[in-house]
């Protein structure tokens, strides 16, 4: 099993920045077979969609609202991985979600609790 603890979210005005963390904790054999990590939103009333993700090789996968003023990376020794929000907009405030997939198919998609963006005006 693996757990997934966000951090880094927070009140911030538009035109600003927030870099959110997750981190991977739980049994060695599970946190080493992660691939695919990344980041998904859901702002109040809408559908919980894909922000951005990287899979284990290093491709990224971004949402075209967010290309060019978000960024994701991943430091794999420390099974964690970041999202760098610049040029924040209103419609960025969304609770925001880390997501794991194994590299095994049979293992369900891991989630974290979530972590609040607002972006005020």
């Amino acid at each position: 099993q693996v757990q997934l603890v966000e951090s880094g979210g927070g009140l911030v005005q538009a035109g600003g920045s927030l870099r959110l963390s997750c981190v991977a904790t739980g049994r060695t054999f599970d946190r080493n077979n992660i691939d695919t990590m990344g980041w998904y939103r859901q702002a109040p009333g809408k559908q919980r969609e894909l922000v951005a993700d990287m899979s284990g090789g290093g491709i990224t996968n971004y949402a075209d609202s967010v290309k060019g003023r978000f960024t994701i990376s991943r430091d794999n020794p420390k099974n964690t991985v970041y999202l760098q929000m610049n040029s924040l907009k209103l419609e960025d405030t969304a609770v925001y979600y880390c997501n794991a997939k194994s590299r095994f198919s049979y293992i369900p998609t891991y989630w974290g609790r979530g972590t609040q963006v607002t972006i005020s005006s």
